[in-house]
């Protein structure tokens, strides 16, 4: 979800427990759109990050330090003459709009006091950082709109601050007040077409689409239903939903959260989304700490998601030519099915072809297989004996194209499996060595070529782990994040006594759990199945078949691609990816 003007008045909250009268002893600008300012308290220092990216704009407290230019931009040199050294006295929000005012004392060229207004603008595209004095007169910001890039507004030195003011949204925490029945809601919000919950997000200022989403929840309305179609009742649900929640941002009853969609994080909040009852919800979190985990989760699957992008190209493109080639091959499969019946014409004319007229254009014999009448279609300018050779001379190419294919279809197939499993290993990277490892077994396998210059260059050794996990009863369970990984734990770590897990014909991790001679619990059974599933292709599915063996029953053919297995003699039981979470916490990584 975006960072709404909800979730900023909870960190507005935080930060004036926090920032309240200490002052300004730090600032920095590690990146053109990035502030980061450290504020000297009563007890110790802190840290705050001001960011007006485009595309990922925030404001939250952090322990970690930020590493800054050897020459500092001209923006926060212009800071640091006027607001460093200052004592932040208040953190405003207007209404609950996505802004953040820092009300900065500090003093004048001259020596007077005086007091700035460091407005932060946590907007998307029209993020941004401004310096104004004590009249709201614009002194500065870390980026310069004229009138040639907004028609709304200029953000240059000596223009007036305000707050554009182009959607008439209304301020829920007024109107609240004032609206105090459900009729007069449903005449201001529900008189239009839009779905129900983009009339109630463009209604208010501070409500992005999720809160419109989560109030319908709440109320059992359906979200995307035109928001004109609401009968009585629904209205009247709406409202007092409306109403209650309005009362738990004004009394400031937040919940800071991040949903987790398994690892990946889905959505965050300052308040708790009953829609996500599902998934994994983790509270007990600060907004900063709640900006800082998403963002950065956010971030690192984003990343991965970039870094993989030419694999799962070069995998997708590979993978759809073996699945055309599979096609074709099924399609000339088909012509074979005909071999044993030209074999029987061939044979039926060679016995009865004395009882075949001269220039017939078919011949009905009897079939000595079946003691019925057979009809054989003729070439009538051959004799009974030519055409006989005939369907022996197709049945003998039918014959050599059926065998030639099978063993092709064997070799498409198994490719397409190995394709699969390799999709499904760059899905479960989780770092660039990851990465790495996988492109190094698609150039082995001639899936990718490398360039002139990587040939000339040094190879780089860049190795993953297996992923290791420790089940409730003490037992170690390794998983393999690629196909180089599965043949090692199978083949290298795993003795003849240890367990082996893997999802029932889909494409998955190897999974071993290590006995060191004792008996393995059915709890550890269940977990490790758990992480079979959840580390395959149906990580999504509710359920996962899952065989497993003792490692000395799996056995690699000879020349087989990474990888692939064959086994023989199995249990198998259902486990679903869900219960893996628990030892997925486990993996900080993932």
């Amino acid at each position: 979800m975006a960072l709404d003007g909800i979730m900023i008045k909870a960190l507005k909250k935080e930060l004036c427990q926090t920032l309240t009268d200490a002052r300004i002893h730090k600032i920095a600008q590690p990146q053109p759109d990035e502030l980061f300012i450290s504020f000297k308290t009563k007890d110790s220092i802190k840290k705050l990050i001001l960011c007006a990216n485009a595309s990922l704009p925030y404001v939250c407290l952090t322990e970690e330090n930020k590493t800054s230019p050897l020459t500092a931009p001209n923006f926060c040199m212009f800071l640091r003459k006027h607001i460093g050294g200052g004592k932040l006295v208040d953190i405003t929000q207007p209404s609950l709009e996505r802004i953040l005012c820092f009300h900065i004392q500090h003093y004048n060229e001259l020596g007077d006091p005086c007091q700035f207004q460091l407005y932060v603008e946590i907007m998307g595209k029209h993020s941004n950082i401004i310096l104004c004095d004590e009249n709201d007169t614009i002194l500065n910001a870390i980026k310069h709109i004229p009138a040639s890039l907004s028609s709304v507004r200029e953000v240059l030195p000596q223009r007036k601050y305000f707050i554009p003011n182009t959607m008439d949204k209304k301020d829920p925490l007024s109107y609240a007040k004032d609206v105090s029945n459900a009729s007069a809601f449903a005449a201001d919000i529900l008189e239009i077409a839009k779905p129900l919950y983009i009339a109630l997000s463009d209604a208010f200022t501070g409500f992005g689409r999720d809160v419109g989403q989560e109030l319908c929840h709440r109320a059992e309305v359906d979200a995307d239903r035109p928001a004109n179609t609401c009968t009585i009742e629904e209205q009247l649900r709406l409202f007092t939903v409306f109403t209650a929640f309005v009362q738990e941002i004004r009394k400031e009853q937040f919940c800071p959260h991040i949903v987790y969609d398994h690892d990946k994080p889905v959505s965050f909040g300052a308040f708790y989304e009953t829609r996500y009852s599902n998934l994994t919800v983790s509270t007990d979190l600060t907004p900063s700490e709640v900006l800082l985990l998403y963002y950065q989760k956010r971030a690192h699957y984003t990343r991965m998601h970039e870094q993989n992008a030419d694999l799962r190209k070069i995998v997708q493109t590979s993978l759809e030519r073996a699945v055309r080639k599979y096609d074709l091959q099924l399609n000339q499969m088909k012509d074979t099915e005909k071999r044993e019946n030209y074999r029987i014409y061939g044979e039926i004319l060679t016995a009865y072809g004395y009882e075949v007229a001269p220039g017939a254009a078919k011949a009905t014999l009897t079939n000595y297989y079946t003691d019925e009448p057979l009809t054989i279609p003729l070439d009538p300018t051959l004799s009974a004996i030519d055409n006989a050779k005939r369907y022996f001379d197709k049945y003998a190419k039918c014959k050599r194209t059926y065998e030639a294919l099978t063993e092709q279809m064997k070799e498409t197939s198994s490719e397409i499996e190995y394709l699969q499993s390799v999709q499904t290993s760059i899905e479960l990277a989780t770092s660039p060595k990851d990465l790495s490892e996988i492109k190094k077994e698609l150039t082995q396998s001639g899936y990718i070529r490398l360039r002139s210059t990587e040939k000339k260059g040094k190879a780089r050794n860049e190795k993953s782990e297996p992923l290791q996990f420790v089940s409730s009863d003490g037992f170690t369970i390794y998983v393999g994040k690629n196909n180089y990984q599965n043949d090692y734990l199978t083949f290298q770590l795993a003795s003849a006594q240890d367990w082996w897990f893997h999802a029932k014909k889909m494409p998955g991790s190897h999974v071993i759990v290590k006995t060191e001679g004792k008996e393995m619990t059915d709890r550890t059974f269940e977990e490790a199945a758990s992480l079979a599933a959840y580390f395959s292709k149906g990580q999504a599915d509710q359920k996962v078949d899952i065989d497993y063996l003792k490692r000395k029953d799996v056995k690699k053919p000879n020349g087989a691609k990474p990888g692939f297995v064959i086994y023989y003699t199995n249990y198998s039981m259902t486990a679903s990816p869900a219960d893996a979470m628990p030892l997925l916490k486990q993996v900080s990584h993932i």
